[in-house]
């Protein structure tokens, strides 16, 4: 599942992201309201985790403008203002549910299921790739009728891919958005899961799709 976290404080946007990366999902990090707009209205994300004080534009505003474009994404208010009128006000705006900070990661984990679950609008969370399908929700990846035996880390990659499907993506990108790290260029940490993946997603099929441009990095695509 893909979340964006807007959040500009770095240690907790940080902490947020490491946790919820863990648990399979793919994160974008947004440090204010106005690059947390941008990044909503041009990604397909599964759920919007938003602050509400915000650098530039606040939260309440990011919502907003969000509802009135007509984008729907389910969004979890995360923030330090816990009065009353608050979180009325979060959830008069549109969102579907407010959890004060402190918080403990486990609630805020459990909360993001639960709206997961009930929508308010549910896409289809199948990811397809030519004959490559996966389902992230229940951590399922089948190609061609064949169940794939991935490792959490390789379907989290794997699942990164697929939903950039068609897009370079670099090794600094996938080693922060996988393992939560800075990038060594020095580190084969990359380029080793990738061989591990391609032995389980393409080396059994007469097609790849995985493909490597060099000097740059990794591209999931259904192309010959």
């Amino acid at each position: 599942m893909k979340v964006l976290l807007v959040e500009d404080e770095k240690k907790s946007a940080a902490f947020i992201g490491k946790g919820l990366r863990e648990h399979g999902f793919v994160v974008d990090v947004a440090g204010s309201g106005d690059d947390g707009l941008a990044l909503a209205c041009m990604g397909e994300y599964d759920i919007l985790v938003l602050d509400v004080m915000l650098p530039g534009r606040d939260g309440w505003s990011v919502l907003t403008e969000l509802r009135q474009k007509g984008i729907q994404v389910p969004t979890l208010f995360l923030t330090a203002r816990d009065g009353v009128n608050d979180r009325v006000k979060g959830l008069e705006l549109g969102a579907d549910d407010y959890l004060p900070k402190p918080f403990a990661f486990t609630e805020l984990l459990a909360r993001m299921r639960t709206i997961l679950r009930r929508g308010p609008v549910r896409r289809s969370n199948l990811v397809k790739v030519g004959d490559l399908e996966l389902e992230p929700s229940r951590m399922s990846a089948v190609r061609a009728g064949v169940r794939l035996d991935l490792t959490p880390k390789e379907f989290v990659l794997l699942h990164l891919m697929a939903r950039r499907q068609g897009e370079v993506l670099s090794r600094p990108y996938i080693a922060e958005q996988v393992w939560d790290m800075n990038f060594d260029g020095e580190s084969n940490v990359v380029d080793v899961h990738i061989r591990r993946l391609r032995t389980k997603v393409d080396d059994p099929f007469p097609r790849r799709l995985i493909h490597t441009v060099r000097g740059v990095g990794y591209v999931l695509d259904d192309r010959p």
